[in-house]
């Protein structure tokens, strides 16, 4: 991986704070984009007797959107330059973002949503990759730590804006298009510091999911639980007894969680030998925590402390595998294996809703908590089998 000065192919040996603050604008939109975004069409689509099963439909194609997006990001922005592309990008969500408002036919909603989430896919990806690119070696557990923060105030700040705008008129359709579009100002302004791809991997970018599988398939949970509870959770908190306020501000408060225990669960990894363990640990907790949903959202405030201990729980699972995935490979291989990696986040976020929503209509509410613990009681399985057959490389 170059160094985000042109022509220069040294490793990085000082953070670039200019490169690092555009990244960081264009994770914070990916964040609030998505925050607020999937929650608010979710409800939308609610309000017009959509059934569960379409609504995880909707972002099911979103999820398959991002996976397509992520397999040629890397491609365009060898060809065209890193910083062009993510500008392109951010018009490329921009402007469906305030057409939902305007678009009253359900099935157009899809060829919008595609649009979208590419948009959004593509400057999560080059984001990333700038990130790696401005991180020092010595630091890295720093600039990721900042990183996870930054994205995980975006996830609390989207449903936040929601529960204050609500899903009313032009109004929150207008504010996410134009949080989406200020994100182009930093990247314009730090262009000339953008990482160069040089030259494309020599692998195909899926070859890199079976090299780093724990990492993968943490992340894999990750979208699954975090996007399809995004994207259902204000369906399931309304069907509790919950206003839409009160849902909204649990998805708030459970962003606060992914906030704040960002770069505490990345420093505790940075000093454990074996990494695995604490995906597992993490894993474990989300399963127990989910089955206890039902008795849970029986009061609000207790089902609040529990969710700000998830919202951590979860966005663990992503921080850490990303650390883990960071210490595995390096320079080139690490760009292609980014890829990889958001791209088995894009496949979660076809799983998740579709598989949550689909279990809310075959079992009733109960289905949104019984679907969640069975992503982590896969992602349990998959590694104490990991561990057994093949403990030297996992």
């Amino acid at each position: 991986m170059s160094d985000p000065s042109p022509g220069k192919t040294l490793p990085v040996e000082e953070i670039h704070w200019l490169s690092l603050i555009a990244a960081l604008a264009a994770v914070t939109t990916v964040g609030i984009a998505i925050g607020l975004g999937v929650p608010l069409l979710s409800i939308m689509m609610e309000k017009r007797g959509i059934s569960s099963t379409l609504i995880g439909l909707n972002s099911t194609v979103a999820g398959l959107a991002s996976m397509v997006a992520a397999s040629f990001t890397t491609r365009l922005a060898h060809r065209f330059g890193v910083a062009p592309v993510m500008v392109f990008s951010v018009f490329m969500a921009a402007l469906p973002a305030l057409g939902f408002y305007f678009v009253d036919n359900f099935w157009l909603w899809f060829p919008l949503r595609i649009v979208f989430q590419s948009g959004i896919t593509i400057l999560f990806v080059l984001s990333e990759f700038w990130i790696n690119a401005t991180a020092p070696s010595h630091r890295r557990g720093l600039v990721f730590g900042i990183y996870g923060t930054v994205l995980s105030l975006g996830f609390a700040t989207g449903p936040l804006l929601f529960s204050i705008l609500g899903s009313e008129g032009i109004l929150p359709f207008a504010v996410g298009a134009g949080i989406i579009t200020l994100a182009a100002i930093p990247i314009i302004i730090a262009r000339r510091e953008s990482p160069i791809i040089h030259e494309m991997p020599e692998m195909h970018f899926l070859r890199y999911v079976f090299m780093v599988p724990m990492a993968t398939a943490a992340v894999f949970v990750f979208g699954a639980v975090e996007y399809g509870g995004l994207s259902l959770f204000p369906v399931y908190g309304t069907r509790m007894g919950f206003t839409e306020s009160q849902a909204a501000l649990l998805l708030t408060i459970m962003g606060v969680g992914n906030l704040i225990f960002q770069i505490p669960l990345g420093l505790l990894s940075d000093h454990m030998r074996d990494r695995r363990k604490l995906l597992i640990a993490l894993t474990v907790i989300g399963f127990v925590g989910a089955l206890s949903l039902p008795w849970l959202a029986l009061h609000w405030a207790t089902l609040a402390v529990v969710l700000l201990l998830f919202g951590g729980i979860v966005s663990g699972l992503y921080t850490i595998g990303l650390s883990h995935l960071g210490s595995r490979l390096h320079g080139p291989e690490l760009a292609a294996a980014n890829a990889a990696f958001v791209f088995c986040y894009a496949l979660g976020t076809v799983a998740g809703p579709q598989v949550i929503g689909t279990s809310m209509d075959l079992f009733g509410n109960q289905g949104f908590a019984w679907s969640i613990a069975g992503f982590f009681g896969l992602y349990i399985l998959l590694s104490l089998l990991r561990l057994v057959y093949n403990p030297k490389r996992a």
